[in-house]
């Protein structure tokens, strides 16, 4: 068998031709197409990934939203509690204040009505001693009467603690006695007497009448005054009234 090296050189020249053709034409074409997808793939895988990544923060920032809406909501709804509980401590401390303030009001017009009673009571009392009183006095013998009350006053002068008395006496303080009557000349020597008597010195005494006294003889000094009268006897009654009333 015989080799034809023509032939052969020739058809291993065509498959270099044909190979540096196909390198030339198709490999490297497919070679770059085949790069470009696999960067093309690899840019999609990156992208996919970042994506993923994002959604992963996108969801983990979610629940840090959800988280602290829970969280305000929590506080708002702690803060509103708080806040009715202390409209609802103020509300009853006006009502405790207003129901105070009403039931002192209530006491204190209660006070004052029963006061102004009292004192209508104690007036017309008053009235009605003073008007009785009069009305027996006008049916008295009016020098028995004088006597009597000139009695009253010399023993309410000798009830005097001494130093009283002394000092007047010492000093010679003139007097005045009130009757509701005018003295006789005669009634007011004897009055003058008797009185300087219990003093133990004649004073110089001034005779004047007030018949609001309604009855009696007193008895005013500087610094010194001896009531002896049914006025003064009418004022201590309701006086002892009213304090009878008012326990």
């Amino acid at each position: 068998m015989t080799i034809d090296w023509w032939t052969l050189g020739l058809q291993t020249l065509n498959v270099m031709i044909l190979l540096g053709l196909l390198q030339h034409f198709f490999w490297k074409p497919v070679a770059a197409m085949i790069a470009q997808r696999k960067a093309l793939a690899d840019k999609t895988v990156a992208d996919r990934s970042a994506l993923d990544r994002q959604a992963a923060q996108a969801e983990a920032d979610a629940a840090k939203t959800r988280g602290g809406f829970a969280a305000e909501r929590a506080a708002l709804l702690t803060e509103a509690e708080l806040e009715a509980g202390r409209a609802r401590d103020t509300l009853l401390a006006q009502a405790r204040t207003e129901a105070a303030a009403f039931q002192t009001a209530a006491k204190a017009a209660v006070q004052a009505g029963q006061d102004a009673a009292r004192r209508a009571w104690s007036d017309r009392s008053n009235e009605l001693g003073v008007e009785i009183a009069g009305r027996l006095v006008a049916r008295l013998d009016g020098d028995t009467v004088q006597a009597a009350f000139l009695d009253w006053l010399v023993a309410a002068i000798a009830a005097l603690p001494d130093q009283a008395r002394k000092a007047l006496a010492d000093h010679a303080i003139a007097l005045s006695v009130v009757g509701t009557t005018p003295l006789t000349e005669a009634a007011q020597a004897q009055a003058t007497s008797r009185i300087g008597a219990a003093f133990g010195y004649r004073p110089q005494i001034a005779y004047t009448t007030d018949p609001a006294l309604i009855a009696g003889l007193e008895l005013h000094a500087p610094h010194l005054a001896v009531s002896n009268s049914w006025r003064a006897d009418l004022a201590d009654i309701l006086e002892s009234l009213g304090h009878d009333q008012r326990h």
